[in-house]
């Protein structure tokens, strides 16, 4: 029978510093017992995107606090540590450093195992912290940053690519759809507000690789098609394209968000027949979007499909995901934590590629 196990999760691969604690049960799924995450938006916003350095420096400020933070809400110390885990990859090379080292130092000075995370695998096994977990095996739909991907899951570490992006990703296409229209970084989260105004129908836009007879993504032609959209709009107003009036500014959004969402549930659907499964799991920033989830839930719905998501609040990256991916490949047997501290990150790491 698995022995009981503590995992502490330190995610830091981009702009967040993630830390969590999860309690591996000697039976069932693992626990999460307490996290807690900060997020540099506010920092970056000066410069319309992530600055790398500056990054790796605050995650060096938060990354203890947090640590302590999480512990003093779990009722935990320390000494109740048994695993410490972190994100390995993908990611800003200096921001993964920062968590690794971290991680890799705190488990030497307790003597315990440590765990480098695909931080993919973090998004993917996201939805199991949710009160309605999935089952294996499932399709599942990863739109995070500049990852879109369907795959087919059979188990922990059993994944099968069946499409993929092959240029910009989904958020990708928010955000720089959204630096066309003059929103604030982070752009994405601030056009699909805007689209809340506007008529989705406004403008006809391109719906990329929509009938490709396969499960691949390119949203980089939607993107250019959005630059020349607002142009003529711009041309037409007499203005430049971010001081365009509210309402075609809300059109434009909808109508962005309706072309990227409809690609994303067309294809999703495609892999769910083509693999035969009832089940469909929608993790990383993207499934957080309201019209995705809406038009998701009700085409599965006619198809007797259940749709499982993450919390709205761990979509984004964080400590739990690292932490519960990490747990959930113990606790399968799929890897063992180790006690060689020596370290290397992986800012280019496809999530096909896991080995143990």
């Amino acid at each position: 029978m698995f022995k009981e196990v503590c995992v502490l999760g330190i995610e830091s691969s981009c702009d967040e510093t993630g830390v969590a604690l999860v309690n591996i049960p000697a039976q069932g799924l693992p626990v999460l017992l307490a996290h807690a995450l900060y997020s540099q938006i506010a920092m970056h916003q000066a410069y319309g995107g992530v600055v790398p350095e500056l990054a790796s420096r605050d995650h060096i400020r938060r990354v203890l606090p947090l640590t302590e933070e999480v512990l003093a809400d779990s009722g935990r110390s320390l000494a109740d540590v048994d695993v410490v885990a972190f994100t390995r990859g993908p990611g800003l090379a200096g921001a993964l450093l920062v968590g690794a080292g971290v991680a890799c130092a705190l488990a030497a000075a307790l003597g315990k195992p440590v765990l480098g995370v695909h931080h993919l695998e973090g998004h993917l096994l996201s939805p199991f912290l949710s009160a309605d977990p999935p089952q294996f095996p499932f399709v599942a739909l990863l739109v995070s940053g500049g990852h879109t991907q369907l795959m087919r899951v059979d188990g922990v570490g059993r994944y099968q690519i069946l499409g993929e992006t092959i240029d910009d990703a989904a958020g990708e296409a928010f955000d720089k759809s959204a630096k066309l229209l003059g929103l604030a970084y982070p752009g994405g989260q601030a056009l699909s507000q805007l689209a809340e105004q506007g008529n989705p129908k406004a403008y006809k836009l391109p719906r990329p690789l929509l009938h490709s007879g396969d499960l691949d993504f390119s949203f980089a032609g939607l993107k250019t098609a959005v630059m020349v959209q607002t142009g003529k709009c711009a041309q037409a107003q007499g203005c430049a394209g971010p001081d365009l009036p509210p309402g075609v500014l809300a059109d434009l959004a909808a109508s962005t968000q309706a072309a990227i969402v409809e690609v994303l549930v067309k294809k999703s659907l495609t892999a769910l027949k083509q693999t035969g499964l009832k089940r469909l799991v929608v993790a990383g920033g993207v499934g957080a979007n309201r019209l995705l989830r809406e038009q998701l839930n009700a085409e599965c719905a006619q198809l007797a499909i259940k749709v499982h998501y993450p919390e709205l609040h761990l979509c984004t990256d964080n400590g739990a995901m690292i932490a519960m991916a990490a747990a959930m490949r113990l606790q399968s047997g799929e890897q063992a934590a180790t006690q060689t501290y020596g370290f290397d990150v992986k800012p280019r790491w496809p999530l096909d590629a896991i080995t143990a």
